[in-house]
């Protein structure tokens, strides 16, 4: 063992659509925000309370370009990286530094919605007419029959 652990897994929402570049070199990178939230009661007054943190999350080649295609405001996921600090220098000279959580899994928890899914007009989602109510012996199936349970 190494000695140290840098690891990262958070669920939430995402705050806005993905920023994909396309770098010089060919690789292309990803970042968007997420939001987690926890409550928690007041001590003082017992009214819930809600905390949101916001996390800046980066993602690299294969994996940003799914989340390019796939990713969306709003969507929840479930990301695991590893966090990572960087520095520049802005135009004023002086020195930055920002937190990101460098992403090597994600997975899209929010299901599918309608408008992602292929119009098929001749096969309706659920049964257009309701089932008539049918007997027993509608179904061949005769009450001196041995039930299986």
């Amino acid at each position: 063992m190494s000695g140290s652990v840098n690891k990262v897994i958070l669920i939430g929402n995402l705050g806005k659509d993905p920023e994909v570049r396309r770098l010089e070199n060919g690789a292309v990178v990803a970042s968007f925000p997420i939001a987690t939230s926890e409550t928690y009661t007041d001590r003082t007054t017992g009214e819930r309370k809600d905390n949101t943190d916001w996390h800046n999350i980066v993602v690299w080649r294969g994996l940003a370009e799914v989340v390019e295609k796939y990713v969306r405001k709003g969507q929840k996921i479930y990301v695991e990286g590893k966090l990572k600090t960087r520095s520049w220098t802005d135009q004023a000279g002086a020195t930055r530094y920002t937190t990101e959580v460098v992403a090597d899994e994600l997975t899209i928890l929010t299901p599918r919605n309608d408008q992602d899914r292929p119009a098929n007009t001749n096969n309706p989602p659920y049964p257009t007419e309701e089932p008539q109510n049918q007997s027993p012996m509608d179904l061949g199936i005769s009450p001196n029959d041995d039930l299986p349970f």
